[in-house]
C-alpha cells in the first residue's frame, strides 16, 4: 500500500497530462461506437470550444500547484489535520481522505454552485452545453474552477490529507469527469446497477437536463451515496433528457464571449 501511494506522490506534470489524454481518447472512441444521442453537430468545433475552457483550467492549475505545494509542506511540518491526530493504517487514512474530498470538495461544492445565485450564474457556463459529451467536463468558468480548488485546499488542510492521497483522488476524478459526461449508451441494467455505488453516465446526464427538478439532482462526483443520503438522487429514462438551460440562449452555447459573460448577464433571470 505504501508503494502504491508513493507512486502518486511522485507523479509528474507530463504523467498527469498523459492520463487526461488517455481518458479523453478512450471516451471519444466510445462516443463514436456507442453514442447515447446522435447530436448531428460539428464535434470538432464543439469539443474545441470546451477544450478552450480547459486551457483556463490548466493555467489556474499552475497557480494552485504552487499554492498546493506550500500547503502540503506546511501540513508535513506542522502535522496539522485530523489524519495527523489519529493513528490509522494507510488504507484507513486513504479511505477517509477519499470520502472527505468526495463529500466536501465535490458534492458540497457542486450543491452550493446550484444554491447560491452568483455561484449558479458561474456554473451556468457548464450547464449551457446543449451537446453534452466527454469534453463538457472541462467546460467551467475560470472563477468556478478557482472556487472548487479553494474548497479542495480547505478540505486538505482540515483533514491533513497527504499529497499522495490527494493526487490519487485527482486521477480518479479526471477519469470520472470524462466518464460521467461522455455521450455513451450503456445497457440500462448495467448503468443503473453501477449507480448504486458510483456516478454513472446516465446518472449525471439527468443533472444536465435543461430544467428543474432534474438540474438540481445528482450532484455527486465519484460516489453516489451522498445524493442518496441527502435526497438528491434521481434515475429516470435518459431518452427524456434535453440539454442546455431554460433561462439562457441555447443558440449561443458555442459563443465563448457570451459564455464567459453569463455571470454578469443581467438579462438572465434565475431564482437563485
Amino acid at each position: 500500500m505504501t508503494e502504491f501511494v508513493s507512486f502518486f506522490e511522485a507523479l509528474t506534470t507530463v504523467q498527469k497530462l498523459t492520463w487526461v489524454f488517455i481518458c479523453l481518447v478512450f471516451f471519444w472512441t466510445l462516443e463514436a461506437i456507442i453514442p447515447l444521442f446522435r447530436h448531428g453537430y460539428n464535434k470538432m468545433r464543439h469539443d474545441g470550444i470546451n477544450l478552450f475552457f480547459f486551457i483556463f483550467i490548466m493555467l489556474i492549475n499552475v497557480l494552485f500547484g504552487i499554492i498546493t505545494v506550500g500547503v502540503f509542506y506546511w501540513l508535513d511540518q506542522s502535522q496539522f489535520g485530523i489524519l495527523n491526530w489519529i493513528a490509522l493504517p494507510i488504507w484507513g487514512e486513504l479511505l477517509i481522505a477519499i470520502v472527505a474530498l468526495d463529500l466536501v470538495s465535490q458534492y458540497t461544492a457542486h450543491y452550493l454552485l446550484h444554491r447560491i445565485k452568483w455561484m449558479w450564474k458561474l456554473h451556468m457556463v457548464h450547464h449551457s452545453d446543449t451537446k453534452v459529451d466527454a469534453t463538457t467536463g472541462t467546460r467551467q468558468h475560470p472563477i468556478e474552477y478557482v472556487l472548487r480548488e479553494t474548497l479542495a485546499l480547505v478540505t486538505i488542510v482540515i483533514f491533513g490529507i497527504p499529497v499522495g492521497y490527494y493526487l490519487l483522488y485527482r486521477m480518479v476524478t479526471i477519469f470520472f469527469t470524462y466518464w460521467t459526461h461522455a455521450n455513451i449508451s450503456l445497457p440500462t441494467w448495467l448503468d443503473r446497477t453501477l449507480s448504486f455505488i458510483i456516478i454513472t453516465p446516465n446518472t449525471h446526464k439527468f443533472h444536465h437536463h435543461f430544467e428543474r427538478p432534474w438540474t438540481d439532482t445528482n450532484f455527486g462526483n465519484v460516489l453516489s451515496i451522498w445524493d442518496r443520503i441527502f435526497g438528491t438522487f434521481v434515475y429516470e429514462d435518459p431518452k427524456d433528457i434535453k440539454y442546455g438551460l431554460d433561462v439562457a440562449d441555447d443558440t449561443r452555447d458555442e459563443d465563448i464571449g457570451y459564455q464567459l459573460g453569463l455571470p454578469l448577464n443581467k438579462s438572465i433571470k434565475t431564482d437563485y
